[in-house]
């Protein structure tokens, strides 16, 4: 058929739709080209063949038969319990939400210590200091604290709030807080200086206050007097201290003429031979082993209180 445009090369009339035979469309069809009205969709998964559904029905059916043979062997708590599962893993995060165990509700003996520790101990917090197990746990954590000087947080000095707490055993050991610095990030050991300070705390919803010494360095006692210009803590007078040394070694002499006495009581009463165990007969000395055995004292065993396991717990935490 001639072309209606020869020059252009392009026979714009021309038309598949009008001019190819039914027999093309057919072998087009076979071939895989397809007509323009089935689309693909994206995201759908293909249909399966005949054989190919057959299967999978077969393998989905067995496996449901598997499920139901598997709950009939089991009990009606058990069946609900395993329906439950299966019902809640069936949607996404369900396991984290309801398998998950909640430890916000758990309270370890840190957690104790949080809540009934105290700065300071009074006569009435003492006195009832043994009514439960938090309140022994932290008056005897209170206990294993030196008092002398305190430690520091000056990281928010501006504000003109300061955290304080007492030493522990090993920082005295160490000399933190007395011949270095106390603040809690300085270690300078170079031109310190003892201040008194007003310390106002908000302890169990109540506001108290206690004058405690810290011994800081230059930069750390700039931060500390930002501000307000705190107390320089005064030495005490030589004269105390000359009465002092007299009283301790007035008590070195008392316990040394106590301990004579008492080693030459001991010592008579050992030299002083007794009547009784002279005149012991011969037939005591070879009884069997036997009635030695049922004549000892029974010997008990030795249970642990609640306070020697406090006692364990402090020492870890202090070591």
């Amino acid at each position: 058929m001639a072309r209606r445009n020869p020059d252009v090369g392009l026979d714009d009339l021309a038309s598949e739709f009008d001019y190819e035979s039914e027999a093309e469309r057919k072998r087009a069809k076979k071939r895989g080209a397809g007509d323009l009205t089935q689309k693909e969709y994206p995201g759908v998964p293909e249909k399966l063949k005949r054989a190919d559904a057959k299967h999978w029905f077969q393998d989905e059916h067995s496996r449901l038969h598997r499920n139901m043979s598997k709950l009939n062997k089991l009990n009606a708590y058990q069946r609900h319990k395993e329906m439950i599962n299966l019902y809640y893993l069936c949607y996404e995060g369900a396991s984290e939400k309801y398998f998950k165990e909640d430890t916000s509700k758990y309270r370890t003996d840190y957690d104790v210590l949080k809540d009934n520790h105290r700065f300071l101990w009074d006569e009435e917090a003492e006195a009832t200091a043994e009514n439960s197990y938090e309140t022994r746990l932290a008056k005897k954590y209170y206990d294993k604290l030196i008092k002398e000087y305190c430690i520091c947080d000056l990281s928010r000095y501006k504000k003109n709030q300061v955290a304080m707490r007492w030493r522990t055993v090993a920082e005295v050991k160490l000399g933190k807080g007395q011949f270095s610095c106390g603040a809690r990030k300085c270690e300078e050991r170079e031109r310190l200086t003892s201040w008194e300070v007003n310390f106002a705390y908000v302890e169990h919803g109540e506001k108290k206050y206690a004058l405690v010494k810290v011994r800081l360095c230059e930069t750390c006692s700039m931060m500390l007097n930002f501000g307000s210009e705190k107390k320089r803590a005064q030495k005490r007078s030589s004269s105390w201290a000359k009465k002092r040394k007299e009283e301790l070694k007035r008590e070195k002499k008392m316990k040394k003429k106590m301990e004579e006495e008492g080693g030459e009581e001991k010592e008579e009463q050992d030299g002083a031979p007794s009547t009784s165990s002279c005149k012991q007969p011969e037939e005591k000395a070879k009884k069997p082993a036997t009635n030695e055995i049922w004549q000892s004292p029974v010997q008990q065993e030795v249970t642990r209180t609640v306070d020697d396991e406090i006692d364990d717990f402090l020492n870890d935490l202090f070591d």
